[in-house]
């Protein structure tokens, strides 16, 4: 599947003299008319359900978990699956997998909090320790103390967090294209900060990302779907509003900041839940020592290498959804 990294191969400079000239064409968010949670929240509400486009035979699912509605999709039979999405994303990313591993698990996947369909709180938590009770709440509310999980981007974040917090949840883990945020901010140079150039703009103070990028924020959510029209246009309606584009600001400023005092109080504390790590060498991440990293993260860890960019799940579905199948049920 082509994707569109419009936003991922211009160098820094360019990109902000874009985006500045860009919003120079539309009302700052200071000037617009300020949406709230209550708002933003019924709009999304009004979007037709994903089970009728994506995911046939599955289930809508919304519990309220620490005070805010997280949404979810289940769907299959079997020992239960915890699909967890990435940036700028939604459950929607795993369209093409949720079909096929609902014949083997009961797959259940949740928009994170400030992302699809759940909650975005303007002053919200957005630590991934908060993210992985998230998800551990949920599932308990279904009714499953202890699940597989496979991850991506900052749903491996939350994946990894979990992990180190509630060890014997998890029966196995899949990361994709990640290393730990607080690798890449110990090990920033020329060369990282030229590709993650976002983490490093994100992570800046309230409001100056949200004022320049804001008004971007669909059109930057709908190129992760590439050629996917009727997916870009769903991640665009959910996450192209101004609290979703503040609300991924927060989960960035997040990662620089009470992650880390996080992963520092237990860094010596290790993984002990068998990983996979799946990685597209293509990716902005496709330059780290995987194996280096993650070993130094987890007891009993393999790793493979897609060719792939790194929205992975929707470029390689087919090599993602054998190695999935092939690591969990080994």
């Amino acid at each position: 599947m082509r994707l569109n990294y419009t936003f991922r191969q211009l160098p820094i400079p360019l990109i902000l003299f874009l985006i500045v000239l860009a919003c120079k064409q539309q009302p700052t968010v200071e000037n617009k008319a300020e949406i709230t949670e209550e708002t933003s929240q019924e709009e999304i509400q009004e979007l037709e359900s994903t089970t009728k486009t994506f995911f046939p035979g599955f289930r809508d699912v919304d519990m309220t978990i620490d005070s805010i509605n997280i949404h979810a999709v289940v769907g299959g039979a079997g020992d239960p699956l915890l699909l967890l999405h990435g940036a700028p994303e939604s459950h929607v990313m795993w369209r093409d997998l949720a079909p096929k591993l609902a014949e083997s698990f009961t797959v259940i996947i949740p928009d994170i909090r400030g992302y699809g369909r759940s909650d975005k709180p303007r002053n919200g938590d957005y630590s991934k320790r908060r993210m992985a009770k998230d998800q551990i709440e949920l599932m308990q509310g279904l009714g499953y103390e202890s699940f597989f999980i496979a991850s991506h981007d900052r749903g491996s974040h939350a994946a990894r967090r979990l992990a180190k917090d509630y060890p014997k949840a998890a029966k196995k883990i899949i990361i994709m294209d990640i290393v730990p945020a607080t690798y890449v901010w110990e090990h920033i140079n020329r060369k990282v900060a030229n590709r993650f150039w976002a983490w490093i703009f994100w992570t800046q103070p309230y409001p100056l990302p949200e004022n320049l990028m804001g008004p971007q924020a669909g059109a930057f959510a709908k190129s992760a779907a590439g050629d996917d029209e009727e997916a870009g246009n769903d991640y665009a309606a959910t996450n192209g509003t101004e609290d979703a584009f503040h609300a991924m600001c927060e989960d960035y400023r997040a990662s620089a900041g009470i992650d880390m005092e996080h992963d520092e109080a237990d860094a010596d504390v290790k993984i002990t839940v068998p990983t996979l790590v799946i990685w597209g060498k293509k990716s902005n991440t496709g330059n780290f020592d995987y194996p280096a990293i993650w070993k130094n993260e987890v007891n009993e860890v393999s790793f493979l290498e897609l060719d792939s960019g790194h929205f992975i799940v929707e470029e390689k579905p087919e090599e993602v959804f054998e190695a999935t199948l092939s690591f969990l049920i080994k």
